[in-house]
């Protein structure tokens, strides 16, 4: 069930024009970026995106300008991920195709990152999501006290069943506009 959903999306995302895909992630970083949950935050986390995912480039490049510290996932094995202060000349492709950070990395504690920008697949309106399987942020997010937001594409607003360990990002910020 799951894996047919991730694939539906996955393809629908991949179908958005780089025309269509531009003007919601113009629109979307707007939004993100004029949010309380971002304006509050002194540390905030995000990701680095696959083509077919919201940009997160442009707010990257803002939320330096902005003079927030910002982090990027670092992945093991076990699933296990940690947060690292994001530094381009430190990123590496990794299997999966997606850069990472290599070298000697600044873990920062969840304790004390304000905001963590969650990618995913599919998103109910209650914040549940679908990720790509891995469960790296549902493992991180059971201990992490602070805020938690994600920008999505009105293809990803999805009905689905829940599952315990599942847990909802606080805030879908979900393209409205016309295309």
């Amino acid at each position: 069930m799951k894996a047919e959903l991730r694939k539906k999306i996955l393809q629908e995302m991949k179908a958005l024009s780089q025309e269509q895909k531009q003007a919601m992630d113009r629109t979307l970083t707007e939004r993100f970026l004029h949010h309380p949950f971002y304006q509050e935050a002194k540390t905030i986390a995000t990701y680095l995106s696959f083509p077919h995912e919201f940009q997160t480039q442009e707010l990257i490049e803002q939320a330096l300008k902005d003079g927030k510290k910002v982090l990027i996932p670092k992945t093991y094995p076990q699933r296990r991920m940690e947060f690292v202060v994001y530094d381009p000349q430190q990123l590496a492709k990794t299997s999966f195709g997606l850069l990472e950070p290599q070298g000697d990395l600044e873990v920062v504690e969840p304790s004390q990152i304000d905001l963590i920008h969650v990618p995913g697949l599919a998103f109910t309106t209650e914040g549940y999501r679908i990720g790509y399987g891995g469960g790296y942020y549902d493992r991180y997010l059971e201990h992490f006290a602070g805020h938690t937001m994600s920008t999505i594409y009105p293809c990803q607003v999805q009905g689905f069943n829940l599952e315990d360990h599942d847990i909802p990002v606080q805030e879908v910020l979900i393209y409205e506009g016309n295309l």
